[in-house]
């Protein structure tokens, strides 16, 4: 009798926590197949959000902006996850993610903590995500595990940087004691792609890229290929793999460069975000969701800064090499003139109205955040 009647208690409290939420204007389609936790804030449920069923919330860091969408092809757990207006979640399981305005995860997505999904970047289905930050418009075909990645590029939603179906990037080298996972890849940049101005690229599908590597603006690299080297700017690239079967000594270490060189200028693009995030996204914030979830996003792209400078750490010192050392700081101020605060214009809008002056100084700022932490890092980048 006991134990029934802590369940009962339970669901009760289950239903007013669900009918709590309702009154705050969002729309719970069937509250019986509808679970959220006694830890999320109903504060940071926005009116016209909608949870359908299979849906389940969990962590005080969970936020649904005004219409985000919740399960709607499927059932939808979100751990500590924050989408902004108009973000949907098709089905899967997110944790530590954050989707910004209009943000899409098709259906059984896999999102782990430091994902970060900007204005309009999508996911079809069954994709796996985990410290990956997709800037405005990227979109992901299906199939795909992305970790330790940054990938920016196009001007819109018909022009945009995109990956074809059955993609890897493989983050992980399998020299030394454990093995190591100091193979971040920039596909594009910050400093210029923030401004939504640069070529899109396109990753063909059924393949791969072996991290750490940089693939510049307008590029091409073709279908079916494992891709293990740099690619510049405005190139196709077709990578053949070359036989080889000869002894393999796992405890063999590769050189310091130029991997070191390649983690410190990932870390450097993801400085230059975060001060973008903090000195322009946040103050340009329009209500206090919008300002949680940008506060959201700069708490993962912290994470992925300090899980890039941990991992390049234990690379370092296996190699006997002397530690790399990120100074903290915002870096200089940022030169761009904010509107004021009565400014409603949403970031995209903002972004693609700025004049060319304006872009090239907001480039130039970010370039000199970056530079900062190549070169005080004591490695050549």
């Amino acid at each position: 009798m006991g134990e029934e009647a802590t369940q009962e208690e339970a669901a009760s409290e289950i239903a007013a926590r669900l009918a709590r939420i309702a009154t705050r204007g969002v729309e719970i389609i069937d509250p019986r197949q509808t679970f959220v936790a006694a830890d999320v804030d109903p504060e940071r449920l926005c009116e016209g959000a909608v949870l359908y069923p299979g849906t389940r919330l969990a962590g005080r860091r969970t936020l649904l902006g005004p219409g985000a969408r919740v399960g709607t092809e499927g059932p939808a757990t979100l751990i500590d996850s924050a989408l902004g207006a108009g973000a949907s979640v098709a089905s899967g399981f997110l944790d530590g993610a954050v989707l910004l305005a209009g943000a899409f995860a098709g259906a059984n997505a896999h999102f782990r903590p430091g994902t970060l999904l900007e204005e309009e970047a999508s996911t079809a289905h069954a994709v796996g995500l985990k410290q990956t930050v997709l800037l405005s418009f990227v979109t992901l075909g299906s199939l795909i595990n992305f970790c330790d990645c940054l990938m920016a590029g196009g001007t819109s939603r018909s022009d945009h940087s995109e990956v074809g179906s059955g993609f890897i990037h493989f983050n992980f080298t399998p020299f030394g004691e454990r093995g190591d996972k100091a193979t971040p890849s920039l596909i594009g940049d910050v400093e210029r792609g923030v401004f939504l101005r640069e070529r899109r690229i396109f990753l063909g599908g059924s393949a791969g890229l072996v991290g750490p590597a940089k693939v510049g603006y307008g590029s091409f690299t073709v279908a079916g290929q494992v891709q293990r080297k740099d690619v510049a700017d405005g190139r196709i690239v077709a990578d053949g793999t070359r036989r080889v079967d000869r002894p393999f000594d796992a405890m063999r270490l590769d050189g310091v460069q130029p991997r070191a060189g390649k983690n410190i200028a990932y870390i450097a693009q993801l400085v230059a975000l975060r001060a973008w995030y903090v000195q322009v996204r946040t103050p340009r914030a329009r209500d206090e969701a919008e300002r949680g979830l940008l506060g959201a996003a700069t708490e993962n792209i912290d994470l992925c800064i300090g899980d890039r400078v941990k991992q390049l750490a234990r690379f370092l010192e296996e190699r006997g090499e002397p530690a790399f050392a990120l100074e903290a700081g915002e870096g200089p101020k940022c030169p761009l003139a904010l509107p004021p605060a009565s400014d409603t214009t949403d970031h995209v809008a903002w972004v693609q109205n700025l004049g060319d002056a304006q872009v090239d100084a907001g480039s130039r700022w970010l370039r000199e955040i970056a530079a900062a932490v190549r070169d005080g890092s004591g490695y050549e980048a």
